[in-house]
């Protein structure tokens, strides 16, 4: 017999996300009727105690009587518990330093750590993620801002009960205002997500080339840009989609002639140090730059688009970049300025919706695995960064990240 502990969320900002639904804790215990599900009492979370009370299963105070527990985000480290197995995004494998003390504190309590980021399957594609519903909700907050800015209709806040319908709704409510020209950057799934919200909406796609020398229009524009309409490599001007993610740092950004066309960028693309500067400051500071607002929703802080100086809440999602002076400014305080949204946790804006995904995928892929007692399945050992306090061989790159 197995007991499975769900998490309060201890993270700050809040995160009202959850790995199960009750719906889904009900069909598991059907499955898998000898293993034993809690629920740790929260007056955050999309779902309600209640509702998992309702259909009877227990919510406590603590989870200190289970095997193996599921958050969204990193765990309080003053909410572990010694010899647990946790599973959460840990944002660690990349040696972050503001979470090199919750890595040693898990190696201290002799923890077992699993991380979703890097659950996979035999072709290395991820198993569990929120990519696409962040590129969902990083649209509809960007046409927000474009709202507010253009003084032409306010979209809706999310709250915490928001959903995919409701969202798609309130777009198609203002679209005959929405008269403008939207840059998508990327191909993967946050840029899947964008598009699935312009395409939803009724909005109309162009060819990149098609797209250039737009700068006004009387409807909603948008074109999708892949690396390859965004880089070139600077000895020949070609581009090779191998090499460029071996040498990215011997090409350069051909981004500029689209941001003299799109009032908007959707920003949804992968970026890695090594790789050109999309949005520079120096073509922040370019006259003829027709981009008004940036929707980063990769949010690399100062990465790829230098108007993101910092990531955003939901709470407060916008913030102005004032580019003659690279300093942030009162969000829609000044038209000269760029207006920038920034949140890194968009998909918290639809938690019921992304809750339920979630929940499925870790249905299908992770639960069998667990309740079936496979540890030593390559997707779970694959993600596994701390086996009972000890870095696992992949991670063992970590060991001077972990003692510092």
């Amino acid at each position: 017999m197995i007991k499975i502990g769900i998490l309060k969320e201890t993270k700050t900002p809040v995160d009202n996300r959850v790995a199960l639904s009750p719906d889904e804790i009900v069909a598991l215990k059907e499955r898998y009727p000898e293993a034993e599900f809690y629920v740790q009492q929260s007056d955050i979370r999309a779902f309600t105690d209640e509702e998992y009370a309702k259909r009877g299963i227990p919510v406590v105070e603590t989870l200190e009587n289970c095997d193996v527990m599921f958050g969204i985000k990193e765990a309080h480290i003053n909410s572990l518990l010694p010899n647990k197995h946790y599973v959460f995004f840990g944002h660690i494998a990349k040696m972050q330093p503001y979470n090199r003390p919750l890595i040693k504190k898990m190696i201290e309590l002799g923890i077992t750590f699993t991380d979703y980021e890097y659950l996979v399957d035999d072709n290395n594609v991820r198993l569990c993620a929120f990519g696409w519903w962040a590129g969902v909700v990083g649209a509809y907050n960007t046409l927000r801002a474009y709202g507010i800015r253009s003084r032409k209709f306010e979209l809706e806040k999310p709250s915490r009960t928001f959903t995919l319908d409701k969202l798609l709704s309130n777009i198609k409510e203002v679209m005959p205002l929405c008269n403008t020209s939207v840059v998508i950057t990327g191909n993967g799934r946050v840029s899947q997500g964008a598009q699935y919200v312009m395409q939803q909406v009724g909005a109309t796609e162009l060819t990149p080339n098609d797209f250039l020398g737009r700068t006004h229009t009387d409807t909603l524009l948008y074109t999708v840009l892949k690396t390859e309409n965004l880089v070139r490599r600077r000895s020949d001007g070609s581009y090779e989609k191998s090499d460029f993610r071996k040498n990215g740092c011997e090409y350069e950004s051909v981004f500029d002639q689209y941001a003299f066309s799109a009032e908007i960028l959707l920003s949804c693309h992968y970026w890695g140090p090594d790789q050109p500067v999309y949005l520079s400051k120096e073509l922040l500071q370019d006259e003829r730059l027709a981009i008004k607002i940036v929707g980063d929703v990769t949010c690399d802080i100062e990465g790829s688009i230098q108007s993101t100086l910092r990531a955003s809440t939901h709470d407060e999602p916008f913030y102005d970049y004032n580019p003659t002076t690279n300093s942030e400014e009162e969000a829609f305080s000044n038209e000269h300025n760029i207006s920038v949204m920034a949140v890194d946790t968009c998909p918290n804006a639809l938690a019921l919706d992304t809750s339920k995904y979630f929940g499925e995928t870790l249905s299908e892929y992770v639960f069998p695995l667990i309740l079936e007692g496979k540890f030593d399945d390559p997707i779970l050992t694959r993600a596994t960064i701390l086996s009972n306090g000890r870095l696992t061989d992949k991670y063992s790159y970590l060991k001077e990240y972990a003692e510092v």
